[in-house]
């Protein structure tokens, strides 16, 4: 017992709402927008396969963007496609570039892009930041309130676990925290134990709803009544962008937007 205890002094609560939560509202906000989320999925396929390999079993960072791909329901054929393409002669690239600004409101934001042209990115970044009455900044401006995270969702209704089975077996495989709510355990690694934490739990039996590499903020900012339109509107236009990968916000109750 006294092992148990001193696992559970290991957990730390996170943000104080659920990430999860806030996932399941993105996507469904995006299921209009499909074929563009599978372009954007086919994009960082490509790039992941061209640079690392086009078997996963050897490649961590393809094996997570299929997972990626698979829990947006992506069919088979485009993730096969893009690979193919990637073993081809294509001399498409793509460059990655991070974008920091401020939300309405003071909310900091990070945007991750995968891009042919930098130059158009920055210029369609800048133009939703400032339309919808943000700010683009320097880089390292808002780069340092986020931590890199891996990240894991077990939801509640495919394991009969209780918490304290999970938090063992979180703990057991590497993890380091846990967050659980009514309807999923979430799960927080260091992003180089990600892999070894994803894998001992699929060994132990859990069926993950959400794997990934992830930015989370250090501290949140609640946005003001007057201000949640306008932000909305601005993560509604960088998502919406083409080049434009992932969007992470340290807006406190997210989910709301």
């Amino acid at each position: 017992a006294s092992d148990v205890y001193k696992r559970q002094e290991r957990r730390i609560l996170m943000s104080g709402h659920s990430k999860w939560h806030n996932i399941q509202g993105r996507k469904n906000a995006q299921d209009a927008k499909r074929g563009k989320v599978f372009q954007k999925l086919s994009r960082e396929i490509y790039m992941a396969a061209k640079s690392g390999g086009p078997d996963p079993s050897g490649n961590p960072t393809l094996r997570m963007v299929m997972d990626k791909a698979r829990a947006a329901n992506m069919p088979k054929t485009n993730i096969e496609r893009a690979i193919k393409k990637a073993e081809g002669n294509s001399d498409e690239h793509y460059d990655e570039i991070t974008y920091e600004g401020y939300a309405p409101g003071g909310v900091a934001v990070l945007v991750e892009a995968l891009t042919d042209n930098k130059n158009r990115t920055a210029s369609d970044v800048r133009v939703a930041f400032t339309r919808n009455g943000g700010s683009l900044g320097a880089t390292g401006s808002v780069a340092y309130m986020f931590d890199r995270k891996g990240y894991l969702v077990i939801d509640r209704s495919t394991t009969d676990a209780d918490e304290d089975q999970v938090l063992l077996d979180v703990m057991d495989a590497g993890g380091d925290d846990l967050e659980t709510s009514d309807d999923a355990f979430e799960i927080y690694t260091d992003p180089k134990q990600f892999t070894a934490v994803r894998d001992a739990l699929e060994k132990a039996g859990y069926k993950l709803a959400n794997a990934e590499l992830t930015m989370i903020p250090q501290n949140t900012t609640p946005v003001p009544a007057d201000k949640k339109e306008q932000f909305a509107h601005l993560i509604d236009a960088l998502e919406d962008n083409d080049d434009v990968s992932n969007v992470y916000t340290a807006a406190a109750d997210d989910d709301e937007y």
